[in-house]
């Protein structure tokens, strides 16, 4: 057995209306493949949900051109709540989801055509990339960023997610944590100051360190292809005290809950994990101690846990082992008899696209 991680699998996002949420991401995102659609309750989840089960309703919706996904999380047994205070860049947490584009200023003419809640103008970072950032219906940020690596081409605008804007305390210490467990070793850049490309932010107009990091090795696995590579932007306020984006609130409340990798091997990252200082605080493997039954979301199944990374933003690892691909004739994929390193072939990732959903049923 080895360690393989094939790539961002989903961010998670908090919001009030599962279906309103996703009838928004698949008009402006393309995220219109649900991988799952399921209802039920968050039993494992207990350190980060007030020590009770909570009901929820869940949907990961895809885009078949290429990046991570989101998970559209709605609790259904609370109203969730929204931070107390105004979320600012460098505040502990995911602070923004980063999608892909092909076309950046085509994008931010049909979002301005669209009326959608552009944030500044189109900028250029630290390595020389366009990218301009936009709200969703619910304040969340996101920053559409160009690039040119697609698993399947189409019209979209706008693939899937390519990596998320991090706050952080310590930098260096940040930079440690997310090479050695999920292998981004490669610092793309490392400054400090004050960044025009960040003043239309809240909070842009104060003084960061900001490093962007990836992995100098394509991603592998069954969906590496789809997923493909990704990057994180960790950036860490130096002229003010930087607050918890989740202070006093549970997982599955509105933003951006948790940053999800698909993975093979989850024994392995067990005791790396453990060993690295950052133990599993959530594992559906063995949830008491014991050996439990395979976790089943919607039609799919697993396992997953959960990590802390050094200021508490919730990393998820998925290892899956069963997921349904044409549901009608009952064909699924079962990985746990192929070699988990060993990417897909495109033809049988692309059978999702059967599952495509033009429109979405809004529910009250």
């Amino acid at each position: 057995m080895q360690k393989i991680i094939s790539g961002i699998q989903q961010i998670g996002v908090g919001i009030p209306n599962v279906h309103e949420a996703w009838d928004w991401y698949l008009k402006n995102f393309n995220m219109d493949i649900p991988a799952f659609d399921a209802e039920g309750w968050a039993e494992l989840m207990l350190p980060y949900t007030g020590n009770k089960p909570q009901e929820r309703h869940a949907i990961l919706a895809l885009n078949m051109k290429g990046g991570g996904g989101f998970e559209i999380w709605q609790y259904k047994s609370r109203t969730p709540e929204k931070a107390n205070f105004e979320i600012k860049l460098g505040d502990l947490g995911i602070f923004a989801v980063k999608i892909k584009t092909a076309d950046i200023e085509k994008t931010y003419n049909k979002f301005k055509e669209d009326n959608l809640q552009i944030i500044g103008e189109i900028k250029k970072d630290a390595n020389n990339k366009k990218f301009f950032f936009v709200k969703d219906l619910y304040g969340n940020v996101f920053q559409m960023v160009e690039n040119n690596m697609w698993f399947s081409t189409n019209e979209a605008l706008t693939g899937g997610v390519e990596g998320a804007i991090i706050g952080v305390t310590d930098i260096e210490k940040s930079i440690r944590f997310y090479s050695e467990i999920l292998d981004y070793n490669e610092v793309l850049y490392d400054t400090n100051g004050k960044f025009d490309d960040l003043t239309a932010l809240s909070g842009g107009t104060d003084t960061f360190r900001r490093a962007l990091i990836t992995h100098k090795e394509p991603r592998k696995g069954a969906f590496n292809k789809l997923f493909g590579n990704s990057t994180i932007e960790l950036v860490q306020v130096t002229s003010r005290k930087a607050e918890k984006i989740f202070k006093d609130r549970f997982w599955g409340d509105l933003g951006f809950i948790h940053l999800c990798f698909d993975i093979g091997g989850m024994d392995i990252f067990r005791e790396q994990c453990k060993t690295f200082g950052h133990p599993f605080t959530v594992d559906s493997r063995r949830p008491n101690g014991t050996e439990a039954e395979v976790f089943d979301m919607g039609e799919a199944s697993g396992d997953f846990a959960y990590i802390e990374d050094p200021d508490g933003t919730l990393i998820e690892l998925v290892e899956a082992h069963r997921i349904p691909l044409v549901k009608k004739i009952g064909w699924e994929l079962n990985l746990n008899k192929r070699d988990r390193a060993k990417a897909l072939p495109n033809w049988m990732v692309k059978m999702l696209s059967l599952k495509r959903v033009k429109e979405v049923k809004i529910s009250k």
